[in-house]
């Protein structure tokens, strides 16, 4: 068994570049107030992940496993690694850090997700997301690469099930709404027009095919750690207020999103990968299925990304997400709330520190430290992180010490 201990996130809101800081700003933050929170000192640290993706690309810097030792004296010769594996680069840097505290090598991993994203402009952000696509291969013709994709896997299931877009404008809102509660989320300020959860081209313009603005996650500059233990450890020092990792799922399929909608032409879901990531995560913690859980942060890069985690999570049967948005199953109080802490779209996405600050927000839930945005007697809850298009999922399942 592994253990959470604690964790940090920064404000996501935060423009760093803009207040004149760098990525070493950023991992000395999050690397004292992650220990600081799980109550550890750096001498207590076995080893480092840090989860990143496009750190060359938007900042020139690189090499960014050695970053927290530059920071932190006190981690000079800790063991470091970087992961990169697009939006799914933390959840990925959370295995690595779980199999060598499974291993008994180490039995203190800090685990950081990193990412600064506003060096550029908008457009030149979108360009450089891109890079997590089969690069030449895929998105000719598209503005934003990433949009267009999604939008690609809307038509899906519109030609599979049939798609209104009043329900990915509803998941937008619901997220944006969550968002205004969490005091680190990157639009908890922002305000919209009354029609901007509509199909409305000036007040929610279409960015690429069916994906309009709202249905957009940030770009976003911020970080999150979390401190993870192993059973060992945990046997020799009595802590409160951990959670723990039930289960875990990983699968990792080609690039191209044409090639899985392809292969799946004749199974009932769309991305039977992911689902099966979600299964595997299930089936390690002994959930029978998602109504053994109290709620999910789920990866909604886009409103469509949430779409489809809600039928692959089993939430409703395949296609039929659109039942769980119209019965208010994933609100805060609902069945199975989805994303209360604004996921994303409303938290913020700098994307490789997406997958650690999920797992940190469920580790909140279960250990009843969420604030505003608690679910009432949270025990469990699951993660799905995805990358590209969903080329690398990463799912776990958290639960609380009881």
């Amino acid at each position: 068994m592994v253990a959470v201990l604690g964790g940090y996130q920064t404000d996501f809101a935060r423009n760093l570049t803009r207040a004149g800081g760098e990525v070493s700003d950023l991992v000395a933050e999050v690397v004292e107030g992650t220990l600081a929170a799980a109550g550890t000192g750096p001498g207590e640290v076995g080893v480092i992940h840090v989860g990143n993706a496009f750190g060359q690309l938007f900042t020139g810097q690189g090499h960014l496993g050695a970053m927290p030792a530059t920071v932190c004296d006190e981690l000079w010769g800790v063991p470091a690694s970087r992961h990169e594996a697009a939006c799914a680069s933390g959840g990925v840097a959370l295995l690595a850090a779980m199999a060598d505290l499974e291993s008994g090598r180490y039995d203190l991993a800090l685990v950081l997700g990193v990412e600064i994203e506003r060096t550029v402009s908008g457009d030149q952000a979108a360009r450089h997301l891109g890079a997590a696509a089969w690069v030449g291969h895929e998105g000719a013709g598209a503005t934003y690469l990433w949009p267009h994709m999604f939008g690609e896997l809307a038509e899906e299931y519109d030609r599979r099930y049939g798609l209104d877009g009043a329900h990915l404008n509803a998941i937008a809102e619901l997220n944006l709404r969550n968002a205004r509660a969490n005091p680190n989320a990157q639009t908890r300020a922002w305000t919209f027009p009354a029609a901007g959860f509509t199909d409305d081209d000036t007040a929610n313009p279409v960015v690429e095919g069916r994906v309009r603005r709202q249905h957009c996650s940030q770009v976003t500059d911020g970080a999150a750690g979390v401190v993870l233990a192993s059973y060992r450890w945990l046997r020799e020092h009595r802590r409160p207020g951990i959670s723990r990792v039930l289960g875990w799922g990983h699968r990792t399929v080609g690039l191209p999103l044409a090639a899985k909608l392809a292969r799946s032409a004749d199974e009932p879901y769309v991305l039977p990968h992911v689902r099966q990531a979600i299964l595997d995560s299930f089936g390690r913690a002994g959930v029978s299925d998602v109504d053994d859980l109290d709620g999910i942060e789920a990866h909604d890069c886009f409103a469509m990304s949430q779409y489809a985690a809600i039928d692959h999570f089993g939430i409703t049967e395949p296609g039929k997400s659109f039942t769980a948005v119209e019965n208010g199953d994933l609100e805060i109080g609902g069945r199975i709330p989805v994303n209360p802490s604004g996921g994303l779209i409303g938290g913020g996405h700098p994307v490789g520190a997406s997958g650690v600050r999920m797992v940190l927000d469920a580790h909140k839930q279960v250990t009843g430290t969420a604030g505003a945005y608690q679910v009432d007697g949270a025990n469990r809850f699951g993660t799905l992180n995805i990358g590209g298009s969903t080329a690398t999922t990463v799912a776990f399942v958290l639960g609380g010490a009881n």
